[in-house]
């Protein structure tokens, strides 16, 4: 028998999307934050979700209500128990994800799986914050959760092969498409994507092009849906300033240099979308407003 209860940590833009799938694919959930309302909060944009997609005609009313009723939310992680799988969705910050991971491994059964959304952070590291590093691994899902296919699946060094079965299966159960990576800095993904976006700040910072011309030029030149600053800005510039200063650490080359404008961006509290400006700015809804 798979994996039937999910607890996710985090009902942000990650968390919210995990939870949502879960539940569509039959999971029953617990979304959990640091408050109710936040909780409370990552669950109404699951509804917002499921509305817009009855209103597009691609899910029947009924279908929407039996998804919804299967996320319930929680305060902190008191109610972790009983659940088979925990996922972390918190913040892109390891001393955060290591805090996290200590409360849940002091609540959660023995037997309970924990599984981190990670981007970059070493999961053998991370899985040092709990008491059970073979039953650890990384599920790194996409944004929107709802519309990405991919998973990357990363096993830390002592992940078990039983963590690594059930973990499969509950990708696949959600209809994911499953790529295994090893655990190194950025795993497969943004080790790629990371240097990408970071040269296209680089290339705005030396004057090469304006942000609409270089976003331009990676959507018409490279036939990306998505240029690389709008990207940066619907991901989180904050993130994407921890994933390239992960990417510095762990690999100790230069060229995974954060670039001094993100830096500073992100300093000055221009974090993107969720703030409001970025590369761009944005309204309360996140649609674009520059011309």
């Amino acid at each position: 028998m798979g994996i039937e209860r999910v607890f996710v940590v985090g009902a942000g833009l990650m968390g919210h999307g995990i939870a949502q799938v879960s539940a569509a694919a039959e999971k029953q959930v617990t979304l959990a934050d640091r408050t109710q309302d936040l909780a409370d909060q990552g669950k109404a944009r699951i509804a917002a979700n499921l509305a817009r997609q009855v209103e597009k005609g691609r899910i029947e009313q009924a279908a929407a209500d039996a998804i919804l009723s299967r996320v319930t939310t929680s305060a902190g992680v008191g109610e972790v128990g009983g659940h088979e799988l925990v996922i972390e969705a918190v913040f892109e910050d390891e001393a955060l994800k290591r805090e996290t991971w200590a409360a849940i491994a002091a609540a959660a059964d023995a037997a309970t799986i924990f599984a981190s959304n990670t981007s970059s952070i070493s999961i053998t590291s991370l899985a040092t914050a709990t008491d059970r590093p073979t039953q650890f691994i990384g599920l790194h899902f996409f944004s929107p959760v709802q519309v990405m296919r991919l998973l990357e699946i990363i096993r830390g060094l002592e992940t078990d092969d039983a963590t690594y079965a059930a973990a499969r299966g509950f990708a696949q159960d959600l209809g994911k498409e499953v790529i295994e990576s090893k655990d190194y800095p950025g795993f497969i993904v943004n080790r790629m994507l990371g240097p990408f976006l970071n040269e296209a700040v680089f290339a705005l910072m030396d004057g090469t092009g304006t942000a609409t011309e270089i976003d331009i030029g990676a959507k018409l030149g490279l036939n990306h849906p998505m240029g690389p600053l709008e990207l940066s800005d619907f991901i989180g510039n904050d993130v994407m300033l921890n994933v390239m200063d992960v990417l510095y650490r762990g690999f100790g080359d230069p060229k995974f240099r954060a670039a001094p404008l993100l830096r500073q961006m992100v300093a000055a509290g221009h974090l993107g979308r969720k703030s409001g400006r970025g590369f761009y700015r944005y309204d309360q809804q996140g649609n674009r407003i520059d011309p």
